[in-house]
């Protein structure tokens, strides 16, 4: 019997230990993966991960310290993770920061940097410790890859330039790598939500949220769970011909 056979269907959920993350992995957990909560806030992991219960074959659940930004902090966690499920068929990349509010001429070139190290540069450092490893799975279906963008990636925000930018570039690097592993048997998709209440949220002005809020022709924001609902979908079996593709949950405000 494989390992993957005996520990069940095993993914990775990257800034898993609240908020968006917390409600993908309690969304997968309930459809029966066993999960690896990565999280710079080492602590939370491994909290939200014995929070989960254990995984319906009687095993843990796995948290661990990542900082996505950090090369060797993700190698040193996807390490860990191979070692204690042996497969890993699902990937979730969520962590991400918000960055500065202003005008995109007045952020500070240290603070645009560190949102595009942070949300671009970090999917782009997961992909490339993950990938490798998901290729070695045995059979033609090695696995399904769901990267976090958002609605901002589309459409722009005023005062939002540099995690516009970084989210624009994961829409982008999707389509490349869905394209890439299109005859691999791993598919890649990307999921555009608008703002959600969540601890990112908590970082902005009421004014601000108004602002935000104004712009979503439903008149709310989106909830976790809703965005838990299609990544869980788009890991899923069911899901089988988008690879490459955008999904948006926008509450309207998408145009394209």
């Amino acid at each position: 019997m494989s390992r993957d056979a005996q520990t069940g269907r095993a993914a990775i959920v990257t800034g898993g230990a609240r908020g968006i993350g917390l409600a993908i992995a309690r969304r997968l957990a309930a459809d029966g993966w066993r999960l690896a909560l990565w999280d710079r806030d080492a602590a939370g992991a491994i909290a939200a991960a014995s929070a989960l219960g254990p995984h319906h074959l009687g095993l843990p659940h796995l948290g661990l310290g990542c900082d996505i930004a950090d090369e060797a902090s993700v190698a040193a966690a996807a390490d860990a993770t191979w070692a204690a499920f042996g497969t890993v068929r699902g990937l979730v990349n969520n962590a991400g920061i918000l960055g500065p509010v202003a005008p995109l001429w007045l952020q500070p070139p240290a603070e645009f940097r560190r949102v595009i190290d942070v949300n671009l540069t970090g999917t782009f450092l997961v992909l490339a410790a993950c990938v490798p490893r998901m290729l070695e799975a045995v059979g033609p279906d090695r696995g399904r890859i769901v990267n976090v963008s958002s609605i901002q990636a589309k459409e722009g925000m005023p005062n939002a330039g540099a995690y516009a930018a970084s989210k624009a570039g994961i829409v982008a690097m999707t389509k490349s790598l869905g394209k890439e592993l299109a005859t691999h048997g791993i598919l890649v998709n990307c999921i555009t939500p608008a703002a959600a209440e969540t601890d990112m949220a908590k970082e902005i002005t009421p004014a601000r949220k108004a602002e935000i809020l104004a712009r979503i022709p439903m008149g709310r924001f989106v909830g976790v769970d809703e965005i838990a609902a299609m990544t869980g979908w788009l890991l899923s079996d069911d899901c089988s011909y988008s690879t490459g593709a955008v999904f948006d949950l926008s509450g309207g405000r998408a145009t394209y």
